[in-house]
């Protein structure tokens, strides 16, 4: 059995290098454009609802380079995992594998998270429709719409998690067996730290509890997407 030794920032391959600066370099830019210009970078670059205003296709893509302003362990946690797990994945794969398998888990992520959202956004949408379509005051109706559109652009989905979990399962499905330090301390095998984690996301997505503000389903969603990748690269017979 072996440990898992991340490798010096010095030394990494070419995507993971370039995946932690211009995440460290938007999470920069969006202080100064928050401070400079009072442009909040999440609205134009996070994944909002597909309903909403501020909705565009490039955010798919973009909202897995901004980090929560409010919350620097967000940012710093999403690196640490980039650059322990995507590392070994990269050097093990190749720099063009690894980039379409983060990039796609990532793009997985946020298709499944939109898709629980669905369930949940969609009812109050129709009771905003109902009370709309009751109103014959056009103040009212301007006002319920401005309600709604506020509603929708309130969700805004930003970070590296999805790709991230994406990255973990794939290095447990490659590395089963390597230990990984839990904490810096506890040692656990790889196998076991992602069916443990993945465990915890679903109780914590089901379980959805107040103020939790943390895309559970994102990150169960990149490490579905990440399987079906695997597999059919299995099933290709070149996984390695």
């Amino acid at each position: 059995m072996e440990d898992y030794r991340p490798s010096r920032f010095g030394a990494l391959p070419l995507v993971v290098k370039n995946i932690l600066i211009i995440n460290v370099i938007f999470f920069l830019a969006t202080f100064v454009f928050s401070g400079r210009f009072d442009i909040d970078l999440n609205d134009y670059l996070g994944l909002h609802y597909f309903r909403a205003d501020n909705f565009k296709p490039h955010q798919f893509i973009t909202y897995m380079f901004m980090h929560s302003m409010q919350d620097f362990s967000h940012i710093l946690f999403n690196m640490i995992g980039v650059y322990m797990f995507g590392s070994v994945l990269e050097e093990q794969w190749g720099s063009k594998r690894f980039l379409i398998f983060y990039l796609v888990t990532g793009v997985g992520a946020a298709l499944c998270q939109l898709a629980v959202m669905y369930f949940k956004v969609e009812p109050i949408l129709s009771e905003f429709a109902t009370e709309i379509g009751r109103q014959v005051d056009y103040g009212t109706i301007n006002a319920l719409e401005l309600q709604r559109e506020t509603f929708l652009n309130s969700f805004t989905m930003v970070g590296a998690s999805g790709a991230l979990f994406g990255l973990l399962l794939a290095f447990g499905m490659l590395f089963p067996n390597t230990r990984i330090y839990l904490y810096f301390f506890v040692p656990i095998k790889a196998k076991y730290f992602v069916i443990l984690y993945g465990l915890l996301e679903l109780f914590s997505g089901v379980s959805n509890a107040s103020g939790d503000n943390v895309a559970h389903f994102a990150h169960l969603g990149g490490m579905l997407f990440g399987f079906v990748m695997i597999m059919m690269w299995k099933k290709r017979k070149n996984f390695y």
